[in-house]
């Protein structure tokens, strides 16, 4: 089939990348050239597992093409998917002069009948909006070419996108029950198809539940883990161990295990924009969300947990302290640096006098550039963080190493290497990746996150 892919950003390329790869001639365009230059050169302009090859394979093929040609590309495909970003506005609400912006190419330049995918999450009400920029568009011609418009969200996970596109565990799709709607079905039943031989899993419902589908299902991870971390929090004062109360819970099946484990707070594109905006939405029907309004009060407040537990241990004052920092992605196999919990951390801590030595396998180019944004009021604060090729090199001479993103490579350390390039033996784990036991018997001070009290060597 031919498909046309709007915007090469995280949901676009992955999307386009997977769908030549099945077998699909696929046009992705973007209007920053820059980045269809890197993608035409054979680079990747974001770290995703297992990416990089697809799109090498499928550009070498000659299935897979990237341009800023706009009208070319909705010539091109039959079945027209809007992957732009929706960042949030002002009001917390998503901002969708990207999407509009999409729809009203497709209306000026389409000559036949197109299927477009909301692919990207996008509010309740969405579709109404791209299908009037549409059909003023079609107006403005003198035109009546049909079409439709449908929504897929998508639901992949960062660091294992490719993964989660071919190997989906549902796939929802939101369509309307009258002619064109019930063509753009059989169009998205064709291309799924290769997804539905074993089990079917194609959710079909109307366009609005479709679209409010992915808004609940982030809500809902992210309330799990916020809940998790309240309680980790209050773990730490009645001496409990939130480890323990993960498997406790855990194991009865109506809660399970996903998405229970307590840290330092949740970051990346989706999980706080999207609740911002079910927010926003609910305001606009004179609804209110306490508990996502809660969810969110609480991720807030975690990210200044670890920060909490350095200043209780060294004291307010950290002038003349060095601490290391290992990771710094808001999640491991990225390197995406939204809402990241590190970026609070280091700001804190350089703000209270600390220098700073920071480590992340994939995400150290990102992290300079957003730190040059975080630190913009204050120069030369950058001068306090210093960025290291290796894990072990970020530790020389700290007073104390804190553990913010759970990446694997970070899980079984030299620990009597670590104690030799330490000031002294301490670790904040903000992910607890380690067992307090273990880290006494290895001679640490060890400081986890809902672990019970300090566990001292």
């Amino acid at each position: 089939m031919k498909i046309t892919i709007i915007g090469t950003g995280y949901v676009g390329l992955v999307t386009g990348a997977c769908l030549a790869e099945l077998g699909n001639n696929v046009f992705c365009l973007d209007v920053d050239q820059r980045k269809i230059d890197v993608l035409n050169s054979g680079g990747i302009p974001i770290h995703e597992p297992g990416l990089a090859e697809i799109v090498s394979r499928n550009r070498a093929s000659g299935r897979l093409k990237f341009s800023t040609n706009v009208e070319e590309s909705v010539a091109h495909g039959d079945i027209q998917f809007i992957a732009v970003g929706t960042p949030p506005d002002e009001d917390g609400s998503a901002d969708l002069k990207y999407v509009l912006a999409a729809a009203r190419n497709i209306g000026k330049y389409m000559n036949g009948y197109k299927v477009v995918v909301d692919k990207s999450t996008v509010p309740v009400g969405t579709a109404d909006k791209v299908k009037g920029v549409i059909s003023e568009e079609l107006r403005a011609r003198g035109s009546d070419i049909k079409f439709s418009v449908v929504s897929n969200p998508e639901f992949l996970k960062e660091g294992a996108a490719v993964e989660d596109f071919m190997r989906p565990d549902r796939i929802v799709i939101g369509c309307d029950e009258t002619p064109t709607g019930e063509q753009a079905r059989e169009l998205m039943r064709k291309l799924y198809k290769p997804f539905n031989r074993n089990h079917e899993r194609t959710l079909w419902m109307d366009v609005r539940s479709a679209e409010f589908t992915k808004y609940a299902a982030n809500a809902m991870l992210a309330t799990r883990i916020s809940f998790m971390n309240e309680l980790a929090n209050l773990a730490d004062h009645v001496g409990a161990d939130i480890e323990a109360v993960r498997h406790g819970i855990g194991s009865d099946p109506r809660i399970g295990y996903s998405f229970l484990y307590a840290g330092c707070g949740y970051g990346g594109s989706c999980f706080p924009k999207d609740v911002q905006a079910l927010e926003r939405t609910a305001r606009e029907y004179d609804q209110e969300l306490l508990i996502l309004r809660a969810v969110e009060a609480v991720n807030n407040r975690q990210k200044h947990v670890l920060g909490k537990k350095i200043t209780a241990r060294f004291g307010a004052d950290l002038k003349g302290r060095h601490f290391a920092v290992w990771g710094l992605a808001f999640k491991p196999n990225t390197d995406d640096m939204r809402e990241a919990s590190s970026r609070v951390l280091l700001r804190e801590l350089v703000e209270k006098g600390a220098t700073v030595a920071v480590y992340d396998p994939v995400a150290m180019a990102e992290t300079k550039r957003v730190l040059e944004l975080d630190f913009a009021d204050k120069p030369g604060a950058l001068q306090h963080i210093r960025f290291c090729d290796a894990p072990m090199e970020a530790l020389r001479d700290a007073d104390a190493v804190a553990i913010v993103t759970e990446w694997k490579t970070f899980r079984s350390p030299d620990f009597d290497q670590m104690k030799s390039l330490l000031k002294q033996p301490v670790i904040f784990d903000g992910r607890n990746l380690f067992e307090p036991e273990v880290m006494s018997e290895v001679g640490f001070e060890y400081y986890g996150i809902g672990r019970s009290v300090p566990v001292s060597a």
